[in-house]
């Protein structure tokens, strides 16, 4: 129930952040007499029927200015945390050592393969 929860939760705000022209639009349809009758640039000029849509169009404007705002801060964020603020300096404390083996030869093989694995006869 908690994971069904959780995931609804972050579909929500994943969608929500993509949709923001969306929810103007539907913001303005909601309350388009108001915003005509008392918002609108131009209720003095009857004439042009704008009924609101000079207000929406600005609110359009504000949102994609918000939009793109927020990704160039997410774009400083992320190239300030992939860049080191130092440089990486590395010491070891002790020297590296290469190891060298005797080489080891066994002694008083039994060659018995040869009798067994051997290429067909023509007899």
């Amino acid at each position: 129930m908690l994971n069904r929860l959780i995931a609804i939760i972050v579909l929500v705000t994943l969608i929500g952040a993509n949709l923001s022209r969306f929810i103007v639009y539907a913001g303005f349809e909601a309350n388009q007499q108001f915003i005509a009758a008392n918002l609108c640039e131009n209720k003095s000029r009857p004439w042009m029927h704008c009924n609101g849509h000079c207000y929406l169009m600005n609110k359009l404007k504000q949102t994609e200015e918000k939009e793109k705002k927020q990704e160039r801060a997410e774009q400083k964020s992320r190239y300030h945390e992939i860049l080191p603020g130092e440089t990486l300096k590395i010491a070891f404390k002790f020297p590296v050592f290469k190891l060298v083996y005797p080489e080891c030869l066994p002694q008083n093989t039994v060659q018995r393969s040869f009798d067994i694995f051997h290429p067909p006869r023509n007899v």
